[in-house]
């Protein structure tokens, strides 16, 4: 006679129910779940720009300072494996022996983790501002963002970043750093995210403590409006600001609106855009959200050699912008 086994339904619950967070975690980052800070084991980086905290509701979150991957041990798959949460469970489920799929099994074998982890403080950024310089002011100028636009957005220029209370970084002619401040959170810790434009190496190009889902430029969005653009950079949000343009980014090219935030602001803007770089990755992006949301897409044409709408204005001057704003609108 043959026996059938019955499979348990896989949710986060179950998985819990037999094993602990910090083994999974350990499992697919390869990690020890401990205080501190650690190089990330999901990306080629030398620097030490990771660490672990427990939020409220108990889990233990991973949290990559250089990249915006935060999440606790079921993200950290959905991130490892470009995968949806269901995936990621059926992923995890598969590799535990607690289902069977057609996915291969990882050649790992599973080591029950003896790490307890106690810290519930999130990564602490502390910034040291000071005045623009004339160089940086001309930086910034180029992609038409005046001292003033900098002002509104709440971008600064950094002398000294800390981390957890250790210097991360500091500003010097030949390496400027940028703050874009969000203001407190309900603990009253500053909220910041720190743009290296010419980031040394092993160092990360953004380092930030702001949640994934919060909008660059958010705060200084008009209450309505015709058309709102989604970019990809508090840079692009600035730059188009000064060409009287409406837009916000996500934290991150692979992220866009939340469906909450979509619904939210589509009550308050008549169309929503979403004008990502050029490449291959902006591209892919704009069709995924595109189909998703049913938003319209717009990117600049490659035979001009610039990605994004800072590099043009960079490039070829405030009118040629202006021109490129008004080919977009006809098209669109």
């Amino acid at each position: 006679m043959a026996i059938f086994r019955l499979e348990p339904t896989i949710t986060k619950e179950y998985l819990l129910s037999k094993y602990s967070q910090e083994t999974y975690l350990n499992y697919y980052l390869g990690v020890p779940v401990r205080k501190g800070l650690f190089v990330s084991p999901l990306r080629d980086d030398k620097n030490p720009t990771c660490s672990f905290y427990r939020n409220k509701k108990g889990d233990i979150i991973f949290k990559d300072f250089g990249s915006d991957m935060r999440g606790n041990f079921i993200n950290v798959v959905m991130f490892k494996y470009n995968c949806s949460y269901f995936e990621a469970l059926k992923i995890i489920g598969n590799d535990f022996g607690f289902i069977h799929t057609d996915r291969p099994k990882t050649r790992k074998s599973v080591k029950v983790s003896e790490d307890k982890f106690e810290e519930t403080q999130e990564a602490i950024i502390q910034v040291e501002i000071k005045d623009f310089s004339a160089e940086e002011l001309k930086w910034w100028n180029q992609f038409g963002v005046t001292e003033d636009i900098l002002k509104k957005f709440r971008i600064f220029s950094c002398n000294t970043v800390f981390l957890n209370g250790n210097i991360f970084t500091t500003s010097s002619k030949s390496h400027p750093v940028y703050g874009y401040y969000r203001g407190k959170n309900s603990k009253g810790m500053e909220l910041w995210r720190i743009y290296l434009p010419k980031h040394r190496k092993r160092e990360p190009k953004f380092l930030s403590n702001w949640r994934a889902t919060m909008l660059q430029g958010a705060k200084q969005l008009p209450p309505s409006g015709d058309v709102l653009v989604v970019t990809k950079a508090l840079k692009d949000v600035a730059c188009l600001y000064s060409l009287g343009i409406t837009a916000v980014a996500p934290n991150s090219e692979n992220l866009f609106l939340t469906e909450k935030q979509f619904e939210a602001l589509h009550k308050r803007f008549k169309n929503i855009v979403i004008f990502y770089d050029n490449d291959l990755a902006g591209i892919q992006n704009m069709n995924k959200f595109r189909k998703k949301f049913g938003v319209k897409c717009f990117w600049i044409p490659r035979k001009y050699g610039a990605k994004d709408i800072s590099d043009y204005y960079s490039k070829f001057g405030r009118e040629k912008t202006l021109e490129l704003i008004d080919y977009a609108k006809e098209k669109l």
